[in-house]
């Protein structure tokens, strides 16, 4: 377990890094190519809407290559797309990061796959969280360092020169591949249950996976719900956090993006604080908390807006929590690596189609009523729809209904 818990480790680090490093650089990037503004929001929104468009691909690609195959097409394409990116024209540039951003959803769909497979069920939550803090470290550690390097090297040099991690990976990867054996992709087969074919236990052992199929369903489409509202808030908030601040609090750009710059660090808190606190007492109550703290945001920021760092802090914490008690239910209730893929896929396909509307959506707001109000109720809206559907998700995933499949 320790060479897979490297590698989901070495993975995230690529997974969200490589769309934010010309954020840090935009203004050059415009200057250089022409971009319009439009194109530079392309940057980060082209790889969320193929996060949700690409899934049906993801998913196909780990039935015929496995997991461990999969992830390796992913660094693959996502080193290709930042060597693209970085080379040529306006679109070129948009090129690379469609490349890049296909690519990703590979990863996005692989890893809890992964993790379902070769993680022991109880540190499931703690392994999903280590790979959520991951790769807001890895954004972080982008972010705050591509304009230093675009100030020695250039934009272009600085954008690619973080493909080193993703080679690093890459390599690593393939030295895993080779040794990973191919992974049981099937269908829960009857036969998982003792009975299933025939003898006294069948028609037990039939109603026990019925009863376990509708649960599945049901808890995935809770969950779509709540991957939905965590994606829509989470990028939303990103999106307009700073003007947000700039305009009501009168913060200048660097104050202004040092507070927002809380709202992402402070998720490695919530990361690894699901997992721990899930330890302790129940995943619905992590999952309260989380919820709790998702809300307490936009309220927080209507209502007292003077403290906004604390509303960031909090804020933070909640969308790196939610993300990890979302992907932590999933194997509570898959049967097989392929409900994990499928439901991993149908989750993110939601989410981030959620995630490409709500910014633009929230930016609408703002222009049509000059105020913050109405943006702010949208992320309220998301967030209650996280704690709607994330709370009835992890309560249903805890409630027993037979025979299980995979012990705890």
């Amino acid at each position: 377990m320790p060479w897979v818990i490297v590698g989901i480790v070495i993975v995230a680090l690529s997974l969200r890094a490589p769309i934010i490093a010309p954020t840090a650089v935009i203004t050059d990037i415009q200057a250089e190519t022409g971009l319009s503004a439009v194109g530079a929001g392309l940057l980060t929104g082209l790889p969320v809407l193929l996060f949700a468009l690409m899934t049906p691909l993801a998913t196909r690609s780990i039935r015929r290559f496995g997991p461990e195959g999969t992830i390796v097409l992913c660094l693959a394409g996502v080193l290709a797309g930042t060597i693209i990116r970085s080379l040529g024209p306006a679109s070129v540039v948009l090129a690379g990061t469609m490349v890049i951003g296909a690519a990703m959803t590979l990863g996005n769909i692989a890893v809890p796959v992964l993790i379902r497979r070769d993680v022991p069920f109880k540190r499931i939550s703690a392994a999903t969280g280590l790979y959520s803090a991951t790769m807001n470290v890895g954004s972080m550690a982008t972010l705050l360092g591509t304009a230093p390097l675009a100030g020695v090297l250039g934009w272009r040099w600085a954008i690619a020169a973080w493909g080193v991690v993703t080679a690093a990976g890459l390599l690593y990867w393939l030295l895993r591949k080779d040794r990973a054996d191919t992974p049981d992709i099937t269908l829960l087969q009857q036969s998982a249950t003792p009975g299933a074919h025939n003898g006294p236990g069948a028609s037990t052992a039939q109603l026990a996976l019925t009863a376990e199929t509708r649960r599945f369903r049901r808890v995935v489409s809770l969950l779509v719900l709540a991957f939905c509202g965590q994606s829509a808030a989470y990028f939303a908030t990103t999106a307009w956090l700073p003007l947000l601040l700039a305009d009501t609090r009168g913060l200048d750009a660097a104050a202004s993006g040092a507070a927002s710059s809380l709202f992402q660090i402070a998720a490695v808190i919530g990361a690894f604080g699901v997992p721990l606190l899930a330890s302790r007492t129940k995943l619905w109550i992590a999952t309260a908390v989380i919820a709790m703290f998702w809300v307490a945001l936009p309220i927080g920021l209507l209502a007292a807006p003077e403290a906004f760092v604390l509303w960031a802090i909090i804020g933070g914490v909640a969308q790196g929590g939610g993300f990890t008690a979302i992907f932590s239910i999933i194997p509570r209730v898959a049967h097989n690596n392929a409900d994990t893929a499928s439901a991993s896929a149908r989750i993110q396909t939601g989410g981030y189609l959620a995630a490409t509307c709500a910014p633009p959506l929230a930016g609408w707001l703002n222009g049509a009523t000059g105020s913050w109000t109405m943006p702010l109720a949208l992320v309220l809206a998301a967030t209650l729809a996280f704690s709607i559907g994330g709370l009835l998700a992890a309560r249903l995933a805890e409630r027993p209904t037979g025979p299980r499949i995979r012990p705890e």
